[in-house]
């Protein structure tokens, strides 16, 4: 039976490990963190979203980035300080832009196939995650912004997508918390919300319970071909402060291939194996509003929002919690939580949702590993038994599942599973 390691144990690292485990191999999963889901697939916006398959790649997108660069509360915010990753990324973004009809449509295609995925494993697995298959809706405040969306719903429909369009008084009846003033909108109400940390740990369980192994607390320092086939990896333990740790936990993994999904920390990965991965890190906030009394409780959506005029989206999880997400900054591996990127955030929350109670707030940070098509890299590598997984940007629990099972089939192609293991897992 062949053992694949997998490198990265957020939401796509997790359900790659599972989609392996389904097809009867042996996996190791190693992550720098102490338990799964600790990094981008810890706090975003909570949506399993077909609805917000539009890429980026635009003139639009250009032009608001530009007009936007020197307002600190920008929903896209770019560091112009000279950097050859981040510049070299922004011209292959650009050079992307002709792909944008056709990119947008596969994404639909590849978020409608993950959903069905998705919930198969909820179900198979009975994982909890305060999911709320109520749909989303996309408001918009004046008729330009409503038009410029019905073309997009064009593509949407194409893809395979429906989506019902709305008045105010259609916006209202279908999420009466909302105070605001609208021209209309989109609403879908085959997607869905929940909670991706809670979804993460769960399946990371049920991995567990396949035979699946985890080592935490171990970063790569690297992959190099062993002597006797496949790949050896190298690790350094982190964070080992409990005094358990052996010289013999230390020593190298083997395995007959690798899968890298480790989010942005892939670019560098892919570099050691002689691989070009643009991935770059596009930072993104969240605040979790602790709805802690009834009057908020009361006041808060069950419906998930995307607000396109401030790329702001939200989500219900449980009756207590309620995700305001949003905001793209391009700065690096910078990892800070600002209180400025923050702030647009609970105002939009008090403006949409007065009654809302926003004294407790958790503020959150993460890193999306973006390439510049945005679409994820799915495949191999250029050396044999090397795959990747990842670059799926903000979309990446709406497409993790359904590039876990490419990722899977990719693997069973070049490196087959024991059929009789797979027959009795």
């Amino acid at each position: 039976m062949p053992h694949i390691a997998v490198i990265g144990a957020g939401i796509t690292g997790v359900t790659t490990a599972y989609a392996l485990a389904e097809r009867g191999y042996e996996v190791t999963v190693l992550d720098r963190n102490r338990y799964a889901g600790m990094e981008t697939s810890f706090a975003n916006g909570g949506q399993l979203s077909v609805s917000n398959a539009e890429v980026w790649n635009s003139f639009a997108t250009v032009l608001k980035g530009l007009k936007w660069m020197m307002r600190r509360d920008a929903p896209l915010l770019l560091n112009p300080s000279p950097n050859w990753h981040k510049y070299s990324w922004m011209a292959e973004f650009i050079a992307n832009i002709g792909k944008y009809r056709e990119n947008t449509i596969d994404t639909v295609r590849l978020a409608l196939a993950s959903r069905e995925h998705m919930f198969r494993m909820a179900q198979e697995e009975g994982i909890e995650f305060d999911l709320e298959r109520r749909g989303i809706l996309h408001f918009y405040r004046d008729k330009e912004a409503f038009d410029t969306a019905g073309q997009v719903d064009v593509l949407y429909r194409e893809g395979g997508l429906q989506r019902e369009t709305l008045g105010p008084d259609d916006i209202r009846r279908i999420e009466p918390t909302l105070k605001g003033s609208y021209y209309g909108g989109f609403f879908t109400p085959s997607d869905s919300t929940g909670d991706i940390h809670k979804f993460t740990r769960g399946l990371a369980a049920a991995c567990a319970r396949r035979g699946v192994k985890f080592r935490y607390d171990s970063a790569i320092e690297a992959i190099e071909p062993a002597s006797r086939g496949g790949y050896e990896l190298r690790w350094l333990p982190v964070g080992h402060d409990d005094g358990d740790a052996t010289i013999h936990d230390w020593e190298p993994i083997n395995a007959d291939g690798v899968v890298i999904c480790a989010g942005c920390e892939s670019r560098r990965i892919a570099a050691s194996l002689g691989d070009r991965l643009n991935i770059y890190p596009v930072k993104g906030y969240s605040i979790t509003v602790q709805l802690y009394n009834e009057r908020s409780q009361e006041a808060a959506p069950y419906v998930s929002i995307l607000d396109d005029a401030t790329k702001i989206v939200s989500s219900r999880l449980g009756r207590d919690r309620f995700r305001v997400a949003g905001t793209a900054e391009f700065n690096g591996f910078n990892r800070d939580i600002r209180h400025d990127r923050i702030e647009p955030l609970i105002r939009w929350t008090r403006e949409q949702f007065p009654d809302v109670q926003t004294d407790r707030v958790i503020a959150w940070s993460g890193l999306r590993p973006m390439m510049p098509s945005m679409l994820p890299r799915v495949g191999p590598g250029k050396r044999p038994g090397i795959f990747y997984n990842t670059g799926h940007g903000h979309l990446g629990w709406t497409l993790c599942a359904a590039t876990a099972q490419g990722l899977a089939a990719a693997v069973e192609s070049t490196l087959p599973a024991d059929k009789a293991a797979r027959a009795a897992a």
